[in-house]
């Protein structure tokens, strides 16, 4: 069984994480350099109100600031509950709100390990004809996009839109340290690329990224835009976000009106 690292070692770890000097994040905390270094040697042990202090100022996620508290001695500080549990009524009833509210466009809520945990009724609809062996939960939004018997097949711009995505999981991978997501990351990459190339996102003089994927209505072309909640308390609130799509033409307006007129019902799970 792993040992827990010493407070004072995740600290540091996370100091240098996000790029900072001791003097850097002592001038961020208000506290000596001397004090900070007493605290990443195991020297001094931190109160349980600088170790969330130093965590604010690292941005450390709320679930790894749990360990800091357990590692410093103290009992962890934020809950996690699952997302149907009563105590999360107005958070799930604010994302089910968002979902249905971009109807006919279509949007969708992951996970911190990009589990898809809602949608609205448009998502099934661009999934239908994909693989059932594909749409089995837990759906992870980044394996449908890029596996060869998911989206990829069908995404105009695939070599651009998979080295998109995987700069985006990198970075998040470099701020949270998350050994799942970094496994993710390797599946992903061993995954069949346009030419070999996974390099970092091409640039070609636009202002944005689009999805662009073939349908049975013409090629459909997003623009995405991600929402999370501003003032979390609860670590499963804090690592959920919300990702929309608006269509980038007319085209495709016109076409997610008329998918979107032809259906009924609507899904709060995965497909």
């Amino acid at each position: 069984m792993q040992s827990t690292p010493p407070v004072g070692t995740q600290l540091r770890e996370w100091r240098q994480r996000r790029r900072l000097s001791q003097l850097d994040l002592a001038g961020h905390a208000a506290v000596s350099t001397r004090h900070l270094s007493f605290l990443e040697t195991g020297r001094s042990l931190p109160s349980r109100e600088m170790v969330l202090r130093l965590a604010d100022r690292l941005e450390v996620p709320l679930r790894e600031r749990n360990h800091l508290l357990t590692a410093a001695g103290y009992a962890p500080l934020y809950r996690e509950h699952a997302l149907a549990d009563p105590a999360m009524q107005a958070p799930r009833q604010a994302v089910e709100l968002v979902l249905k509210a971009h109807e006919p466009y279509p949007a969708l809520a992951v996970d911190r390990h990009w589990t898809m945990v809602a949608h609205n009724r448009m998502v099934p609809l661009l999934l239908a004809d994909l693989a059932p062996e594909m749409l089995v939960p837990p759906l992870n939004v980044l394996r449908l996009s890029l596996h060869p018997q998911g989206l990829a097949p069908r995404i105009v711009n695939l070599g651009q839109w998979r080295a998109h995505l995987l700069h985006r999981l990198g970075q998040q991978i470099k701020t949270s340290d998350d050994t799942v997501l970094a496994a993710l990351a390797q599946e992903l990459r061993g995954y069949p690329a346009p030419g070999g190339d996974i390099e970092p996102v091409p640039i070609d003089g636009g202002v944005y990224i689009p999805l662009q994927l073939h349908s049975p209505l013409g090629v459909l072309s997003f623009i995405s835009t991600v929402t999370v909640f501003g003032t979390p308390a609860d670590i499963t609130l804090s690592e959920l976000a919300l990702e929309t799509f608006f269509p980038a033409d007319a085209a495709t307006m016109r076409a997610l009106r008329e998918l979107g007129d032809g259906a009924t019902g609507a899904g709060a799970a995965p497909p």
